[in-house]
């Protein structure tokens, strides 16, 4: 199992590299190609930011949510080419991210870890 520490720097490096790929790769055209990985990189920064787990700033949303929301997140980009018309352009970002997005949370521990308890 993944520690739900490794999960979040896992979020917030995995929401890094979402909003820059259509710069770094090259498909940074103003279609959904570019828009769909940025706007699902900073959702699962600012959801991270709110999650029940060590590396938020506010432990609003229970872990399982967030879960499930990278979990759907990873299935709408890896689709994401399909569903908007650009997978003759660029495709393989997308679905190796969203392939990573469906199979981290799988892996994810569901409880963060507390000092003191076992």
């Amino acid at each position: 199992m993944i520690p739900t520490r490794v999960h979040g720097i896992l979020d917030y490096v995995v929401g890094a590299i979402l909003i820059l790929a259509p710069y770094l790769l090259g498909f940074a055209d103003g279609t959904a190609a570019q828009w769909v990985p940025m706007v699902l990189g900073v959702a699962a920064i600012a959801y991270s930011l709110v999650t029940e787990y060590e590396l938020s700033l506010a432990k609003l949303l229970p872990l399982w949510v967030h879960l499930g929301l990278d979990i759907a997140s990873g299935v709408l980009l890896a689709a994401s080419p399909w569903l908007f018309g650009f997978a003759d352009r660029i495709w393989w970002p997308h679905v190796l991210f969203g392939a990573i997005e469906i199979i981290v949370p799988l892996l994810t521990s569901r409880h963060p870890f507390q000092p003191g308890h076992a």
